[in-house]
């Protein structure tokens, strides 16, 4: 029962952090984001931000600074957006499952280039 519990308040930490950043960071340092997954504990007290950022690893790095900078005023709204007893305490990491998942398309590209010649 908590587990979806934590998913639905996953899903819909998901669609408010999209908005909070892309409308109320102000910080140079944070770039063109994608909140691309929320993981939420079971007791709805932790919160893993998955995000990706359109740049190289140096614009990783700074909007990953950008936004541990400003996680206070993000649970905030949070907190106002989504009606919980606790607004769950928020880590940001980035997510390279897409790097991956490139990474394994490129390697199928080239093997299918490879096997036409």
């Amino acid at each position: 029962m908590s587990d979806l519990r934590a998913n639905r308040v996953g899903e819909q930490m998901k669609k408010e952090l999209g908005d909070i950043i892309s409308r109320k960071i102000k910080d140079p340092r944070v770039g063109f984001v994608t909140v691309t997954d929320v993981s939420v504990s079971g007791d709805l007290q932790q919160a893993k931000v998955y995000i990706s950022v359109l740049g190289d690893e140096n614009k990783t790095q700074e909007t990953l600074v950008g936004l541990a900078k400003a996680k206070g005023f993000i649970r905030s709204e949070i907190g106002k957006r989504i009606r919980l007893r606790k607004t769950p305490e928020i880590t940001f990491e980035f997510d390279e499952a897409i790097e991956y998942g490139n990474r394994i398309e490129t390697i199928i590209n080239d093997l299918n280039d490879s096997s036409d010649s």
